[in-house]
C-alpha cells in the first residue's frame, strides 16, 4: 500500500470521518475516496453503497475490477436527558451496535444506579460537547422536555450534520422549540431534519416502546443515509 494513501485513511478514521479505500485490482494503485467525494459512473454508484452500508468487496465497474475497502465510523448515540425512556433505550440500542452516552445536568437524574454501565455526564450539555463534538455519524435524541437543556444539544446537531436528530414533545411544544432554535441561528432547512415527535408513529405509550420508536427511527435514518434526495426513502 502507498505509505501516502494509509496515512490519509489514518487520518480519515481518527477524526471520525467516513472513507473508502479503492483498489484496481489490474495494476494493484490505491487512492482514498471520502463520503462527499463525486465519483461518477457505475464504480461511483458501488461507492455509494459501500458508505451507506459498511460492506467491503469487488465490483466490476468501467471494464475493471476494482476492491472496495470501506470504513465508516462506529455510528453513536447521544441521550440528552436521564429519563424513563433513556433507561430503556440505552440498554436495547447498546444490544444493536450503538454505544450511549447520557447528558443531564440534574444529578439526581444522571446516577450510575439508574444507568449501569453507560457513558454518563452529569453536566451541561454545552461543556461536555466542547469537550466532545458531535460529527456526522452521531445519533442524538433530545429527551429532557427541557429548553435550557435540550436545545443548545439540538442546534449543536443540526451544526455537526448529525445523522439523526430527534426531540421529545408534541407538535405544539416543537412548534415553540422552533422559534427557539431560529432564535438561536439555526435555518429552517435545518430544522426540518429534527424528528418530532420522536420516533417512527407505531402508537408507542410506554418509555419502552417510545425507546422502541426512537431506536427504530435511529436505525432507518443511518441505513437511509444519502437515500433521501434521490427519494429512494419515503
Amino acid at each position: 500500500m502507498d505509505p501516502y494513501v494509509l496515512k490519509t485513511l489514518n487520518a480519515e478514521r481518527r477524526a471520525r470521518r467516513a472513507a473508502v479505500m479503492v483498489t484496481d485490482l489490474g495494476d494493484g494503485r490505491d487512492r482514498i475516496v471520502r463520503e462527499g467525494d463525486h465519483v461518477a459512473g457505475d464504480l461511483g454508484g458501488a461507492i455509494a453503497r459501500a458508505f451507506r452500508t459498511g460492506n467491503s468487496g469487488s465490483v466490476e465497474a468501467e471494464g475493471r475490477i476494482f476492491f472496495l475497502n470501506a470504513h465508516l465510523p462506529r455510528p453513536r448515540l447521544i441521550l440528552i436527558g436521564a429519563v424513563h425512556i433513556s433507561q430503556a433505550l440505552a440498554p436495547m440500542a447498546k444490544i444493536a451496535g450503538y454505544p450511549v452516552e447520557i447528558i443531564d445536568p440534574r444529578t439526581a437524574f444522571a446516577t450510575s444506579d439508574r444507568f449501569p454501565d453507560v457513558a454518563l455526564h452529569a453536566e451541561w450539555p454545552e461543556d461536555v460537547l466542547q469537550r466532545e463534538p458531535l460529527d456526522s455519524y452521531t445519533a442524538l435524541a433530545a429527551v429532557t422536555h427541557d429548553p435550557k437543556i435540550d436545545d443548545f444539544a439540538l442546534k449543536a446537531a443540526l451544526d455537526a450534520r448529525c445523522f439523526y436528530i430527534g426531540a421529545l414533545g408534541s407538535r405544539k411544544t416543537h412548534a415553540k422549540r422552533i422559534e427557539r432554535l431560529l432564535a438561536l441561528g439555526a435555518s429552517a432547512e435545518q430544522i426540518a431534519r429534527i424528528h418530532a415527535p420522536i420516533g417512527l408513529d407505531i402508537g408507542a405509550a410506554s418509555p419502552a416502546e417510545i425507546a422502541v420508536a426512537i431506536l427504530a427511527q435511529t436505525i432507518h435514518a443511518f441505513r437511509s443515509r444519502g437515500l433521501e434526495a434521490k427519494g429512494a426513502v419515503a
